[in-house]
């Protein structure tokens, strides 16, 4: 027999168990989390920064974040063109080419040789393509959307094509086989695909598992694992005499700006649904 609930708990309950309109969006839309309480007072940093956010507001600071993003695509974008001028147009590129494939060389071994060509090779066959899959489908379910999809698709097509593009645009000679470890590359050289392929995937995962973590040092140590996962993988290709350094350095800098584009795009997205469910809660207030 259910007992009857007298009018004080209702009161009290009724505020913790109504959800507010709109709090579907911020409990399941893709969001940075919100700042846990502090257990110690803050630094100075801490405090300068807190008081700047204040000031700005949640609109200022999305603009701050689209004006950097903005900046970061641009200089990338230059950086890069500069770069295929030179790969294309002169010869000074081997100014930082042949030092760093005499290094790679001078470092050989046959154990790191047979190491690094299992990591290379492994990163670029299974890490790549199918974990990277394997954990966007994994988020797309647990978070019962098809944002993590829409995102790794949109980011890892991009890549492919940039890579396909550049290659048969270029068509730049690999290193002398002479210098290098087999298995040997026959592919177009500039730009290196394992660096951009795997700097976007590393870093499109990165993103979408940020968006969720509420601890400051994971999300650091996130994006950290992802960084180190993308050098590794790039430098490699230069270790084993598969690339010129310029194709890598060209890798890095078309996945940041093609992933400071896909992050600007994806925030400004969830800045019109906020805009439009604020505009949403604010017509039914108005009609009560």
């Amino acid at each position: 027999m259910t007992r009857p609930v007298s009018g004080s708990a209702r009161r009290d309950a009724g505020p913790a168990s109504a959800a507010p309109a709109g709090a579907g969006v911020a409990s399941t839309g893709d969001r940075l989390p919100p700042r846990r309480p502090r257990t110690r007072p803050p630094g100075r940093v801490a405090r300068a920064a807190s008081g700047v956010a204040t000031r700005v507001g949640p609109s200022g600071a999305f603009a701050a974040f689209l004006v950097l993003g903005l900046l970061v695509i641009t200089a990338a974008s230059s950086l890069f063109a500069g770069l295929y001028v030179a790969v294309i147009d002169d010869d000074s590129v081997a100014l930082l080419d042949e030092p760093a494939l005499h290094l790679a060389m001078d470092v050989r071994s046959p154990w790191l040789d047979t190491a690094v060509t299992v990591f290379t090779e492994a990163a670029g066959v299974y890490a790549v393509p199918i974990v990277g899959v394997a954990v966007i489908v994994v988020l797309a379910i647990r978070r019962r959307q098809w944002v993590p999809v829409v995102l790794g698709l949109t980011a890892g097509a991009g890549s492919l094509l940039m890579t396909e593009v550049g290659k048969e645009l270029v068509g730049r000679d690999r290193p002398p086989r002479a210098d290098a470890v087999p298995p040997y590359e026959t592919s177009p050289s500039f730009p290196s695909g394992h660096t951009l392929n795997a700097s976007v995937v590393a870093g499109i995962v990165a993103y979408l598992l940020v968006l969720r973590q509420m601890r400051r040092a994971t999300r650091v140590l996130t994006y950290v694992v992802a960084v180190a996962f993308a050098a590794s993988v790039s430098l490699s290709r230069v270790y084993l005499g598969h690339h010129w350094l310029t194709d890598v350095l060209a890798g890095w800098l078309l996945a940041l700006a093609w992933l400071a584009l896909v992050v600007v795009a994806h925030r400004v997205r969830l800045r019109l649904l906020e805009g439009r469910h604020a505009e949403g809660d604010a017509s039914e207030a108005r009609g009560r």
